[in-house]
């Protein structure tokens, strides 16, 4: 019959690490201060796309719902292909999305396209032969216009072609890209 103290000692000796076998010490995490800070883009847990990007509508109709599933009500209908909107967040196939004004809804991954539109933003804006203020005015849009966007080469600048019209728009006056993005 084994004692109080000898069933301990036992107990002791078979949860004590076998040699070889010990743990080792966990390395030491870097110093905050000597890890640079850089800004790591989050990636939708679905499609591996940045989020938040922007998209436009990929149909006459798309149906915005209150949630993300087709058991969610409809809030509404948007009815014009290629606006632009934001993806801030997706669930499996469903993506949430803040269009122009602001409002928040879930649409189905399928309705949006990765093709990309601006609206003309503020006041009536003049479209451009060149990217120049001082070059020929090809046409002027009114606040809304939709544009679709065919390079941002600088941080001045768009190329946009507007009712098959293709021309030059500072950037400041569209909606639907992010202040520093860049691309051809």
């Amino acid at each position: 019959m084994l004692t109080r103290f000898a069933l301990l000692l036992l107990l002791a000796v078979s949860v004590a690490p076998v040699a070889g076998w010990a743990a080792e010490a966990a390395p030491k995490a870097p110093d905050a201060a000597s890890v640079p800070k850089q800004p790591v883009p989050e990636k939708g847990s679905d499609s591996g796309l940045p989020v938040p990007r922007f998209v436009s509508l990929a149909a006459d109709k798309v149906n915005a719902r209150t949630g993300p599933g087709s058991r969610y009500p409809i809030a509404w209908q948007y009815q014009r292909r290629g606006l632009p909107v934001e993806v801030i967040a997706e669930y499996e196939y469903w993506r949430r999305v803040r269009d122009y004004d602001g409002t928040e809804v879930w649409v189905h991954k399928n309705l949006t396209s990765g093709k990309r539109y601006a609206l003309v933003d503020g006041t009536v804006r003049s479209l451009y032969s060149k990217p120049d203020q001082d070059a020929d005015v090809l046409l002027t849009a009114e606040p809304g216009v939709q544009a679709r966007l065919r390079k941002c080469p600088n941080l001045s600048w768009c190329q946009v072609e507007i009712a098959g019209t293709k021309g030059w728009m500072p950037r400041a006056h569209l909606w639907g890209l992010y202040p520093h993005e860049i691309f051809d």
